[in-house]
């Protein structure tokens, strides 16, 4: 299913509930996050998110062992947020999907009843929140303008979708690591993640303590 092979599928105990943390990429879990967390990994894009996701929800469910909270947490770009800064997600697009030819909106998936932009709850006070565009590419440059998101990932719209067949809950927390400038290289990606590490490790303790004052 794509999760570090290392760690038993299980949610984890946060404030008195189950929640499942879900990452992508093993480069974004840094050292801080490994001592507060293990997710499931499901590989990068949109497919491999939502297979990923949707399996370990099925496993999970059939287990016994259904989370009451999912977290979704990782690196995102942006060209207007602050790089290495932490936003909660306010809400989630799908950029890849356009069936207008046949006279859907832009963004909606045909025959489902979906907005285009899906909000999502931001429960940490003290965090800021912005919007969050999913796709299948790597932006950079002026593709960054085609976007209405402040920020961009590959995945959390996928496991969104994968939360709302199982109706469960979801938070979304993304770390800035690029866009200022073009992306060239890989290293163009990961020379904040280990920054954004610490972070994103501390909006967790953060949501922790929304969770315990029952905001979520």
């Amino acid at each position: 299913m794509g999760q570090a092979a290392e760690f038993e599928l299980a949610p984890e105990r946060v404030a008195g509930r189950d929640v499942l943390f879900v990452m992508a990429a093993e480069p974004e879990y840094g050292p801080h996050l490994r001592r507060r967390i293990r997710p499931l990994m499901t590989g990068v894009g949109p497919i491999e998110a939502a297979l990923a996701t949707g399996i370990a929800f099925q496993a999970l469910e059939a287990g016994g062992r259904r989370p009451d909270l999912v977290v979704s947490l990782g690196s995102a770009g942006s060209r207007v947020l602050e790089q290495g800064a932490v936003y909660q997600v306010a809400s989630v697009s799908w950029r890849d999907i356009d069936a207008s030819a046949l006279g859907f909106t832009k963004g909606v998936t045909p025959l489902l009843d979906h907005p285009i932009d899906t909000p999502l709850p931001t429960p940490i006070p003290s965090i800021p929140a912005a919007r969050l565009s999913t796709g299948g590419d790597v932006v950079t440059g002026l593709r960054y303008h085609e976007i209405d998101a402040e920020m961009v990932d590959m995945e959390t719209f996928a496991v969104l979708r994968a939360c709302q067949r199982f109706a469960l809950p979801m938070v979304g927390l993304r770390g800035i690591s690029d866009g200022a400038a073009d992306l060239h290289h890989y290293d163009d990606w990961t020379s904040l993640l280990g920054h954004l590490d610490e972070r994103l490790a501390d909006a967790l303790d953060r949501l922790a303590v929304a969770m315990e004052a029952g905001i979520i």
